[in-house]
């Protein structure tokens, strides 16, 4: 019986479900709960499966409502599972697994069951319903304390499996709470509870724990939320609450694209989900899932560790954290791991930074870009702002362009039969420039495309001819663009609408200003890699008239006239050779290079090193908090916010 038949089953004359949901109180050591929590359940593997579900169980939950603050039913249900709980942890070294089976089946219910309610009712009147029986101690404090206990404490193994599943996805459940709740999650109980509550104390191992899922990338096992270890005993008790619900798992070839990581690795995929939750919220105050993911270490380095507050430390192994993220870097929530330990994690940043083999990180990360039209803009935006701070590095500046690439296959604008990845990173950085000035016009997208150019221009080597073509092209496009809206500022007439004319003046501002970083790019590549860059000169020699009108420009004129020198000097080196005879592209080549060791660099005025350092924004939150959550829905089977009005109040 305790096998599943059909989603169609009507579930409304099951005895259990009606006593449960009724107006009778069912004290936690009732035998009802042993027959109530015995059945099988194949847990939904598709966003369709999961609506079905949720529709099936709303008229039980909303029954439930109705009755539990005089029931009391809901708290006993938790009670019950913190029995289960203290039992799982207890039986961990045996493989019987009858007690991952049945927490598990009651932390399915009370997932369900949370989710409905904090859809439906205020944060206060939730607390209401999970405490309203009399307790000692708080229960929901009880009911966190016992899933992080199981996050911690459990060792994962295929039976257990679906236990730490539910026991990651009860707790986003419960930190939704803030997205119906119209107020910041700092006012809410539930992440006071959480971030400064008693048991906030063990912040390090959940963050351990959670990174450690994600490293592992552990595929679901067969069949896991059912207790197929134990069906002789199942088969022997009478049907549980949801035991005649089934759902089916999908074809690999069926199942959408979005949601393969969810299918075939969901517990590394929602961990990665609840350690961005639990690192986004609640900034401004002391946030110790936050220190702790900042103040990671290598468990590969021996080295002391710099005294801080010890309760945010501990060691994970950095080779494996990296590993793991090369491969799902172009995963969006891998994205943005990646950035919060870039930029917060000292130690971890320098880990990446003097690792060999950088390819294997930056190329997933220009892929991204590549195919930005087919991403979210967030993606590209955190992508970009990883290698703004990856170009702080002068180092890394040098190791990009030392890496040498065959057959990149996926750029289609042009076959590369080899190219410097250095060379690959500056095509698809002009590519995403120029897409966002056409289509997104995001002045701080540009910006960074244009100060991770700026902060690797003096490392520029051996640029490739096409590289050369299309750095010297983005800017005579512009610079024909910029014309064009000057031109038509100037001839304005009086009936043109005010605002067309402050949309005119704003797109030159914005151009002019990337203008000005295209030749400061030049600039700073003529100035300390002219002789490593021959291509460039000669890209520039051969567009020389794309400088003319900038001249006498105030904004240009004193860096114009940087590269016009070098442009002069070289053409000059030319026409003496011309002279003799007729230069074809081998030979300019070849007076370039030559010329370039007889360069006079003292000829050239001195301008400040181009060096950009990423800077957060005042109040991150505000970026952030939607942006998590939209990766959460995106990348779970639970729903927040998908029209985007919850998500508007997430901060």
């Amino acid at each position: 019986m305790g096998t599943a038949l059909s989603r169609t089953v009507d579930l409304s004359t099951n005895e259990y479900i009606l006593r449960f949901i009724g107006t009778e109180t069912i004290t936690p050591n009732d035998p009802f709960w042993n027959r109530f929590l015995a059945f099988n359940i194949s847990l939904p593997k598709t966003s369709e499966d999961q609506l079905a579900l949720d529709t099936k169980v709303e008229p039980f939950c909303q029954q439930l409502l109705s009755n539990n603050l005089k029931t009391g039913n809901v708290g006993c249900l938790i009670q019950v599972f913190l029995s289960r709980a203290s039992e799982l942890l207890a039986a961990t070294n045996t493989d019987d697994n009858i007690f991952s089976w049945q927490t598990f089946n009651a932390l399915f219910i009370i997932r369900c069951v949370i989710k409905y309610f904090t859809d439906v009712i205020t944060e206060e009147q939730f607390v209401e319903h999970i405490e309203c029986c009399p307790s000692n101690v708080s229960r929901l404090e009880m009911l966190v304390g016992a899933l992080i206990g199981i996050l911690v404490d459990v060792p994962l193994k295929d039976f257990t499996y679906a236990v730490h599943l539910e026991s990651v996805t009860c707790l986003l459940v419960l930190l939704s709470i803030h997205l119906h709740a119209q107020k910041r999650a700092d006012q809410c109980n539930i992440y006071r509870l959480i971030i400064r509550g008693r048991h906030a104390i063990h912040a390090p191992l959940l963050v351990k724990s959670l990174l450690f899922n994600f490293i592992e990338q552990k595929r679901a096992p067969p069949v896991y939320g059912t207790n197929s270890g134990n069906q002789g005993l199942v088969y022997g008790l009478a049907t549980g609450f949801w035991s005649m619900i089934t759902f089916n798992r999908k074809s690999d070839n069926e199942v959408d694209n979005t949601h393969n990581s969810l299918v075939d690795v969901p517990l590394a995929t929602l961990s990665l989900s609840l350690i961005l939750v639990l690192t986004n919220h609640c900034t401004a105050q002391v946030n110790p899932y936050r220190q702790s993911l900042f103040t990671c270490a290598n468990s590969e380095d021996n080295s002391p560790i710099a005294p801080t507050k010890a309760s945010t430390l501990f060691k994970i192994n950095y080779n494996d954290l990296y590993v793991t993220i090369c491969k799902k870097a172009n995963q969006d929530s891998t994205t943005l791991l990646l950035y919060l330990l870039l930029h917060r994690n000292i130690t971890f940043r320098n880990y990446v930074l003097n690792k060999t083999g950088c390819e294997q990180l930056v190329i997933p990360i220009l892929k991204t870009l590549y195919h930005a039209p087919n991403c979210d803009s967030h993606h590209i935006y955190m992508s970009l702002i990883i290698l703004l701070i990856l170009s702080e590095d002068d180092m890394f500046n040098k190791s990009v362009h030392a890496t040498k690439l065959k057959g990149v296959t996926w750029y289609v604008e042009r076959s590369l039969p080899e190219i410097s990845l250095g060379g690959l990173l500056v095509l698809v950085v002009i590519r995403t420039v120029q897409y966002n000035m056409l289509k997104m016009r995001d002045k701080y997208l540009h910006t960074n495309c244009l100060a991770a150019l700026a902060n690797m221009s003096g490392q520029f080597r051996d640029l490739h001819p096409y590289v050369s073509q299309r750095l010297v092209s983005l800017f005579e496009t512009l610079a024909k663009r910029y014309r064009k809206i000057a031109q038509q500022l100037e001839g304005k007439s009086n009936d043109i609408a005010v605002s067309m004319t402050n949309d005119s003046e704003e797109d030159v501002i914005v151009l002019e200003e990337v203008l000005r970083m295209l030749l400061e790019i030049f600039n700073s590549c003529l100035v300390h890699q002219l002789v490593n860059n021959p291509n460039l000169v000669y890209t520039l020699l051969y567009k020389k008239h794309i400088f003319e009108p900038f001249k006498n420009n105030p904004t240009f004129q004193d860096i114009v006239q940087n590269i016009e020198i070098v442009i002069e000097y070289f053409s000059d080196q030319l026409s003496i050779k011309s002279e003799e005879h007729e230069v074809d592209f081998h030979e300019v080549l070849g007076v370039i290079q030559e010329g370039a060791k007889r360069w006079p660099k003292e000829k050239l005025a001195k301008f400040p090193d181009l060096k950009f350092k990423y800077v957060e924004e005042e109040q991150p939150e505000e970026f952030f908090i939607p942006y998590v959550w939209s990766l959460v829905s995106n990348h779970s089977l639970l729903q927040w916010g998908t029209d985007g009005q919850l998500l508007n109040v997430a901060c």
